[in-house]
């Protein structure tokens, strides 16, 4: 297999093409159709190349790889650093070259190692000029053209045009021989040619000379009286002397004949039945190789003329056979059948009912499927969706993703948590999670958090049960939470009718509290004041972004030469092709390389971790120019509530920290705090 092209043949429909060759850049790509250069684009990938058109069937495909051999990729300068990528690129120039040459070199016609002799690989020469030495090769327009005339040519044409009639009397060459060997006896024949065809119309009367011969008195006899006639019969012979001539020559045919004389009348009597067997040739080779079989129909005769009789039905149950075999082959199953013949009966007078199941054979296979009823759930064929009546717990289930759950919520519990990591621009959330769960919810039940910032309701739609439908696309590497809460109903009961209960139900001011056992509730007094901080803070973030190439360029997610905004404190991993080293420089030229927070990992990823105060930058290839683009490290915004609170008196909150505060409340403990989509603050119990 070829190491730097692939070769296609068009079919008139495809454009796209794999590339399973590798390649340093895209410009060293080239494509050819029927030997014309042609353009194409690649895949992000750049391993499928697609042409504008589909080119014709049969019309031949090149894509090669061409490496320049003029100018190379690296440049080595003296008290640099040497850096893996920069000799990986230098040895892979080197190497494509290489595997280049050796793919031209096995385009040619070559040596043939078993024999020595030049090898064109079963392909055509072309373009070859006429000989003009002994020993040179000669074209098949020099042949035809130079020592073929116009009547050469013609000849030639009408040899082949009449292939089949040569074959023919190549296949018939020995009786061709011996008609050779006789050729004298055939010319005498054709020669004599007429008196042949004057015997042969005359047959009869050669019958009855050799009739004549035979008998007591010959008719010859009378010759002597028939001398004595004024017109002899002698002289009638005498004028067909030549027939006369003929027959002498056949005698001993003539006399076969005269010996089958009443067959011959016999014969003669059924002309039209000789005519009729004649045409039934066929038939009658076929009666005489089944003519044991025709022995014993003939000793029953008379049941043969009873089935004529009834040749209608015979051959009725004769276009039947298949179904017959078939019904014969069921027999077993034909008499148990007859023994279920009072079932059937029944059947019979249901098939109203019957008919009415029919039609609706697709709902009742589904209900059976959908819906059991069982002392234990059904450990298979369980479909999301199917129910089933614990006869056990006297309870009905529904099947979910997670298993068998009461019917009455989608959240088995209070509430189920997901978590996704979005991709650029991602709106619809749905399916399995990070933690591979699947989403589900009941409608109306349900909060969303985007890295950590709860959604207003205008921000998401929930209504379908198992999809979320941000109003605006997420970035990349977003992290969108979802608390989907169970619904149920709690009976309105009196806090007397509660158990274990303290007996006195305490005095004015006091609050049910858990004892201390943590296994009761009891009446106590309210706790102690609360003083709860509020400040928004920046928690950074680890970001993974996606970098390839096309046509020389970077592309960022998918997106050519796109401006980064790399907020300071973030950290960014970019995975990026190894023959495109990805680096930072404080110019647009890339002239000033810049390393502050920036890691090389490994020869396809680096991470950057923005620090404070950070310029603006751009990102560019290492390798090649023109790559890149502009990379901004703005300031980002909080993006965090952060709560300070004295515990219940149990800890301090110094005045420094006080002063950071943007908001400040006071309350009792055992509320929890939290910001709204609008920004509000709220206090939960």
């Amino acid at each position: 297999m070829a190491n730097s092209f692939v070769r296609y043949t068009g079919n008139g429909s495809t454009t796209a093409f794999a590339i399973p060759f590798t390649y340093i850049d895209s410009a060293h790509l080239s494509c050819t159709v029927a030997g014309a250069n042609t353009t194409f684009t690649l895949n992000a990938a750049g391993t499928t190349a697609t042409l504008s058109s589909a080119p014709a069937n049969g019309v031949a495909i090149e894509f090669r790889r061409k490496t320049s051999q003029t100018s190379r990729l690296t440049d080595y300068v003296a008290g640099s650093v040497l850096k893996e990528s920069d000799l990986d690129t230098d040895s892979i120039q080197a190497f494509n070259m290489s595997q280049e040459a050796i793919d031209d070199s096995g385009d040619v016609i070559k040596l043939d190692n078993a024999d020595f002799q030049w090898d064109a690989q079963s392909k055509r020469l072309k373009n070859v000029a006429d000989p003009t030495a002994n020993t040179d090769a000669a074209t098949k327009n020099y042949l035809e053209n130079t020592w073929l005339s116009t009547t050469d040519k013609a000849t030639l044409t009408n040899v082949n045009s009449n292939i089949a009639a040569i074959n023919t009397v190549n296949s018939n060459i020995s009786a061709i021989g011996t008609a050779n060997t006789n050729a004298t006896n055939i010319n005498t024949v054709a020669t004599n040619i007429g008196s042949v065809n004057t015997v042969a119309s005359d047959i009869t009367k050669v019958v009855a000379v050799a009739n004549d011969l035979a008998e007591a008195v010959s008719e010859v006899e009378t010759v002597a009286d028939d001398l004595n006639e004024t017109t002899s019969e002698i002289d009638t012979v005498a004028t067909n002397i030549a027939n006369v001539n003929t027959v002498g020559l056949a005698i001993a045919n003539v006399n076969t004949v005269a010996g089958a004389n009443a067959n011959i009348a016999t014969v003669a009597g059924n002309n039209s039945n000789i005519t009729s067997v004649a045409g039934n040739s066929s038939n009658i080779n076929s009666a005489v190789s089944n003519a044991t079989n025709i022995n014993s129909v003939a000793g029953i005769a008379s049941d043969v003329t009873s089935v004529a009789g009834i040749s209608a039905a015979v051959t009725a149950v004769n276009n039947n056979s298949t179904n017959i075999n078939a019904v014969n082959s069921n027999s077993a199953n034909i008499n148990t059948v007859a023994g279920n013949n009072t079932n059937i009966n029944t059947v019979a007078a249901a098939n109203t009912n019957i008919g009415t199941v029919a039609t609706n054979v697709a709902g009742v296979n589904s209900f059976a499927e959908r819906y059991r009823i069982l002392s234990s759930a059904p450990s298979s064929s369980n479909d999301v969706g199917d129910l089933y009546f614990d006869t056990t717990a006297n309870e009905l289930k529904v099947y979910k993703s997670s298993g068998w759950a009461a019917a009455g919520s989608t959240v088995n519990g209070t509430s189920n948590r997901f978590e996704y990591t979005a991709t650029a621009n991602q709106t619809t959330f749905s399916g399995s999670d990070s933690n591979s769960k699947t989403l589900a919810y009941d409608a109306g039940f349900i909060d969303c958090y985007l890295n950590g910032v709860k959604l207003a309701n205008a921000d998401f739609t929930a209504t379908s049960g198992n999809s979320v439908v941000l109003a605006s696309g997420a970035s990349a590497n977003d992290i969108l939470m979802v608390v989907a809460y169970g619904t149920f109903q709690l009976a309105n009961i009196s806090i007397k009718d509660l158990t274990d209960t303290p007996s006195g139900f305490g005095t004015a001011g006091q609050a049910l509290v858990m004892n201390g056992s943590a296994n009761g509730l009891e009446f106590s007094n309210a706790s102690s004041a609360e003083i709860y901080g509020f400040e928004m803070e920046f928690v950074p973030s680890t970001i993974h972004i996606t970098v390839t190439d096309s046509g020389g360029k970077y592309y960022i997610n998918g997106v050519q030469q796109d401006t980064l905004e790399l907020f300071e404190g973030n950290t960014y991993v970019f995975t990026h092709p190894s023959a495109h080293p990805f680096r930072f420089s404080t110019d647009s030229g890339n002239s000033s390389a810049y390393t502050t927070g920036v890691t090389v990992n490994s020869s396809t990823q680096v991470t950057f971790i923005v620090p404070t105060g950070a310029p603006t930058l751009y990102y560019y290839c290492s390798s090649h120019s023109n790559m890149g683009g502009q990379a901004n490290t703005p300031v980002p915004a909080d993006n965090n509530l952060k709560i300070t609170t004295t515990n219940g008196g149990a800890d301090n909150i110094s005045s420094t920290a006080y002063e950071k505060f943007d908001e400040v409340q006071y309350a009792a403990t055992g509320f929890v705090w939290s910001l709204n989509a609008s920004g509000n603050l709220i206090a939960t119990v």
